[in-house]
């Protein structure tokens, strides 16, 4: 009788989940399956129908009029919509028009950045396209992955996709490449055996192959545990689900900036039309002048500055392999406080590298890195005249090669080929002349892999010479004797000693260690076709290897200028922390090292005091590496993930900044804002000092902008209490001249700014602090007021001293644009002075500056633009008050910055 219960997922499985405790007798009697014949078609098909098929769930999409729609939520669009509404019902047709034109630019920009970011789920779901051997009523057959059934018996072998989470029953050599699942970059040894003990990380679960991890060598058979969401990877895909993408800070501040301007706004409208109506108004007067105001009030040029800025700045980003797939993610770089990396690919160079050589009597060391034949070997000490015959085995007893800088077959193998080319061996021509007889494959159960070859031993007589390489336990465990200086000599307790000393150093290193020996059998005692293992004992020792991922060399400076740029690296890997701990102590990572399993362990209270200690997490599951970020925000941490693998999407999508390499899966390219095409941590340092130089030029830009509309606010509501120009100081295309033509073009002078000086030397904002900060309020309050005053007096003196309020209005509106050229050259500094040389130092500050002065002076002298803006002509002597207006908010503003140096000690 078939036992059952119901999985998260709703699939049938047998109590409890932890296979990897079971025997293969055990599992197949839960599930009442014989392994030589399987399940039969018909308990096949009812399962099929009864649970649904082996995939994970879609994500449905959005219909495209509705993510259009959607994108009128915003406070900035509502506004702007009502303006358009209420020019339409008062006539005002350009007006209106060009409202709802903004209103729609707005919107196709923001789809058209949704539509870039493709859903991860959904990448997910189409890994699953692949076929199954499976065996049913007795008979092998090809179904698709999806017909997968708990209990259905699949056949595996290299080259096979496993088509859902499975108890491997029988295994030969087995290896999985489970590396998008866990991180690790070399393949699982797969056995049948049994485990004991609580719930490891999948990489711990040497029984167990999950859905959609590649086979690459060897084979079995396993019996299916769970299909779709009640594999690991549909555990990732719920994970996926669960987490939302937070608002970037820059899209809150805007918000919150809109907000607080239309309360504003709405404040002086009520003003204006409780006095216009007390003074005999007419309405349409007052609607003309609340639509003036809604203009003036709303930063309309906003929106499309800021998509400016953000475009180019991500070009700029993409042409150093960061390619940002949503704007507002360039500025939230600048946030970045904590970064938390992967090891195999990012921080290292994901290329085994043989680093030492040991034999009994010698000892070399390695230079060069990776998979180029650049590099040399030192014997640093012994005797031995050379090399060859310590590494002799790994030459032999190897199927992989190297063509053109690349390895084919294990990386392992290839790093151990790039040191026999350092040590001049010609590896074709050694292989050629011992030709291989037989064959025992690596298997995770004696953890050794051994060639049987014809050679000639010292005296000339043809033997059958047996090359071993390992795992070093291994090896060292079937030694009889070694080769010291080409002399044999016993294995005596002193070298086992000697051995395994300098295993454990190698290994608290962070290196890979491996041993190498050979046997010389008896031709007519050698059968090829018996049990090769029981050949490969007395063993003759060759050496030990010990070898290392190495760290990119730009890394260690990238990780440095982090740190001065007050940012928190961490290392998050799938590999163990010593070896984890070893790469970051050379990458200048420093604290502690702690198991995944270990952080999760602790109370919340304990991780986020626990936190800021930690370098470096091993052994993680994706729920470890969610989280580690949750814990880092919880704390005030803007967070950025790396990772390549489908168990890196998690958190990915959960970190502030999710970013994934070039290299990885679709899962994580879908689930990230940002993707580094070199998988180069330097590459993510460079990133976010160029999120900061946007985002510091972008605060340039807002301070300027908010000054603007301060200014705008303030004189409406002056000019409707003290009854100047009838409540209407600015005419609307007057509003909108200066804010698309002097806004906008600040805006972009600013945007594209020089640097400031010690940008990356500055502490990142914390989360949540907002870019009105007090000193900013107390600025553009104070200026927006002075300016304020100014137009006014200025609309006022043109009334009563010249031809009447029109020119009082030209007047002013010339007064506007030239104060808004100091205004913008102030806003690049909050503290510095403006009377410098570095003043001038930005072109195309300068450039638009000149400009903005001449059109100020076009705007009342010709024809052309009195038609557009409604202004009038105004002689030498008027234009003389508006520029006095200018040269006394500069030295306003200049006496502002003085006392606030001397406040803050600069």
């Amino acid at each position: 009788m078939t036992v059952r219960s119901e999985s998260a997922g709703g699939r049938p499985r047998a109590p409890g989940d932890a296979w990897y405790t079971r025997t293969p007798e055990e599992v197949v009697a839960a599930f009442g399956v014989d392994p030589a014949v399987g399940l039969s078609a018909a308990r096949a098909a009812e399962l099929l129908t009864a649970y649904g098929p082996n995939a994970l769930p879609e994500e449905r999409r959005t219909p495209a009029w509705r993510r259009f729609l959607a994108q009128y939520r915003s406070y900035m669009q509502i506004v702007l919509l009502a303006a358009a509404v209420v020019s339409l019902l008062i006539r005002e047709w350009t007006t209106a028009i060009l409202l709802i034109v903004l209103t729609l630019l707005n919107a196709v920009v923001g789809l058209r950045q949704e539509g870039k970011a493709e859903s991860a789920m959904n990448a997910l779901q189409s890994m699953m396209k692949a076929t199954a051997r499976v065996r049913r009523d007795g008979s092998e057959a090809e179904v698709p992955a999806e017909q997968l059934v708990v209990g259905d018996v699949v056949l595996i072998a290299a080259g096979d996709q496993v088509g859902a989470d499975g108890r491997i029953i029988e295994a030969s050599a087995l290896q999985i490449d489970e590396s998008a699942l866990t991180g690790e970059s070399v393949p699982a040894a797969k056995d049948s055996g049994t485990l004991a003990g609580s719930l490891p990380a999948p990489g711990d679960r040497t029984n167990m192959a999950f859905m959609n991890t590649p086979v690459t060598h060897g084979s079995g058979v396993l019996v299916v545990t769970a299909t779709g969401s009640g594999t690991e990877l549909g555990r990732i895909s719920g994970m996926l689900a669960a987490t939302e993408k937070e608002v970037p800070p820059l899209t809150r501040e805007l918000d919150t900036l809109t907000l607080w301007i239309t309360a504003a706004a709405g404040l002086t409208m009520i003003v204006m039309f409780a006095l216009g109506r007390q003074r005999d108004q007419a309405w349409d007067a007052l609607f003309v002048s609340a639509v003036s105001l809604a203009i003036a009030a709303i930063p309309e040029a906003l929106p499309t500055v800021t998509q400016a800025i953000l475009s180019v700045g991500s070009l700029n980003l993409a042409k150093r392999n960061a390619i940002v797939k949503e704007l507002p993610s360039v500025e939230t770089l600048a946030f970045t406080s904590a970064i938390n990396s992967d090891k195999t690919g990012t921080l290292t160079m994901n290329q085994m590298t043989a680093v030492e050589v040991l034999s009994p009597t010698d000892r070399y060391t390695v230079s060069g890195t990776g998979y180029g034949l650049e590099g040399r070997i030192h014997h640093a000490a012994g005797s031995s005249a050379g090399i060859e015959d310590a590494i002799l085995p790994y030459v032999v007893a190897s199927d992989a090669k190297l063509v053109e800088g690349a390895v084919v077959g294990d990386p392992t193998e290839g790093a151990l080929l790039v040191l026999a080319h350092k040590a001049g061996l010609d590896v074709d021509a050694t292989r050629e002349g011992l030709p291989r007889l037989a064959t025992l494959p690596f298997d995770p159960g004696y953890k050794l892999m051994a060639t049987f070859n014809e050679a000639r031993d010292a005296s000339g007589r043809q033997v059958v010479r047996c090359f071993v390489k390992g795992a070093a336990p291994a090896v060292v465990a079937r030694a009889a004797t070694a080769l010291a200086a080409g002399e044999t000599v016993p294995w005596d307790a002193a070298l086992a000693a000697r051995a395994g000393e300098e295993a454990e150093r190698m290994g608290g290193e962070g290196r890979r260690v491996m041993a190498a020996a050979t046997r010389d059998l008896d031709p007519a005692a050698f059968d090829p076709g018996g049990d090769l293992l029981a050949y490969v004992t007395e063993l003759r020792m060759s050496s030990l290897v010990g070898m290392v991922d190495p760290p990119r060399e730009e890394a260690k400076a990238a990780v440095a200028a982090a740190r001065a740029g007050h940012i928190r690296v961490r290392m998050v890997t799938g590999d163990d922390v010593t070896t984890g701990a070893a790469i970051a102590r050379q990458l200048g990572i420093p604290g502690e090292a702690i198991l995944g399993a270990d952080f999760a362990a602790l109370s919340e209270e304990e991780q986020i005091a626990r936190i800021e200690g930690i370098g470096v997490v091993g052994r993680v599951a994706p729920e470890h590496k969610v989280l580690l970020a949750d814990t880092l925000k919880k704390r005030g941490d803007v967070v950025a993930m790396t990772g390549d693998g489908v168990n890196d999407a998690p958190a990915i999508k959960a970190a502030d900044i999710g970013i994934a390499m070039g290299s990885g899966t679709d899962v994580a390219k879908n689930a990230g804002r940002m993707i580094l095409s070199d998988d180069n941590f330097a590459t993510i340092v460079y990133a976010v000092e160029q999120g900061r130089r946007i985002y510091d030029n972008l605060t340039k830009y807002i301070r300027f902008v908010l000054l603007l509309l301060v200014t705008f606010v303030l004189t409406f509501l002056g000019a409707t209490v003290f009854n100047i120009a009838a409540g209407e100081p600015f005419t609307p295309p007057q509003v909108l001249w200066i804010h698309f033509v002097v806004n906008a073009s600040f805006g972009f002078a600013l945007g594209f700014d020089r640097e400031s000086p010690g940008l990356m030397r500055r502490t990142p904002r914390p989360r949540g602090e907002s870019v009105l900060t007090r000193p900013v309020l107390v600025t553009v309050g104070l200026g927006g007021l002075a300016i304020t005053v100014v137009l006014l007096g200025l609309i006022t003196l043109g009334e009563a001293h010249f031809d009447g309020v029109e020119t009082g209005r030209s007047i002013a509106f010339t007064a506007f644009a030239l104060c808004l050229i100091v205004a913008a050259f102030e806003c690049r500094s909050e503290t510095d002075s403006v009377l410098t040389a570095s003043t001038f130092d930005s072109k195309q500050m300068n450039w638009v500056a000149l400009a903005q002065f001449v059109l100020a002076v076009l705007v009342t002298q010709m024809d052309g633009f009195r038609r557009l803006l409604g202004t009038t002509e105004i002689d030498a002597r008027q234009f003389g008050w508006a520029l006095l207006a200018a040269v006394a908010l500069l030295l306003l503003w200049e006496l502002g910055k003085l006392v606030a140096r001397r406040s803050r000690g600069i």
